[in-house]
């Protein structure tokens, strides 16, 4: 799946996502399910971890991964399911300074609307990724509501 950092397409991936029932690898840089992670917090300190969330995981327990890893992936799993827009822009107003990853149902008449709520990484199905993708991001030039990064909308700007 073609990967997206800050609007460009990334070649290489340095985290591996390891599965809930796969051994943790005892070296590079892991994503693992939320669930995983704190289980197995003390035994990782020190290393590259990422978590990966999705809109069933307890809120308190999400937002409690502020400062404590590099990387938050967030799962849509379909095209209704919007709480990680909820979640994103969540983390980011608790002061989230990590890389925030989207992926799943991640589409382009959504990427413009994931990097508002601050997302600035998304991996986008192969069957849904071309070049042009890439102008999604600006086919957009007024926005209605406020975000991540963008903190005031058009509305009150008249």
């Amino acid at each position: 799946m073609p990967l997206i950092i800050n609007r460009t397409p990334v070649a290489e991936d340095k985290w591996v996502t390891v599965a809930e029932d796969q051994a943790i690898p005892s070296e590079g840089a892991i994503i693992l399910p939320l669930a995983q992670w704190q289980e197995n917090r003390d035994a990782l300190a020190g290393r590259e971890v990422g978590v990966q969330v999705n809109g069933d995981d307890d809120l308190d327990q999400v937002l409690a991964l502020n400062g404590q890893v590099e990387l938050i992936v967030v799962e849509f799993p379909a095209f209704t399911d919007g709480r990680g827009f909820s979640i994103a822009r969540l983390l980011r107003r608790a002061g989230y300074k990590g890389q925030l990853r989207a992926i799943g149902d991640v589409t382009r008449d959504r990427l413009a609307y994931l990097e508002i709520c601050g997302f600035d990484a998304l991996l986008v199905p192969e069957d849904r990724y071309s070049p042009e993708v890439l102008n999604a991001f600006d086919e957009m030039s007024v926005r209605y509501q406020g975000g991540a990064s963008l903190a005031r909308p058009a509305y009150p700007q008249r």
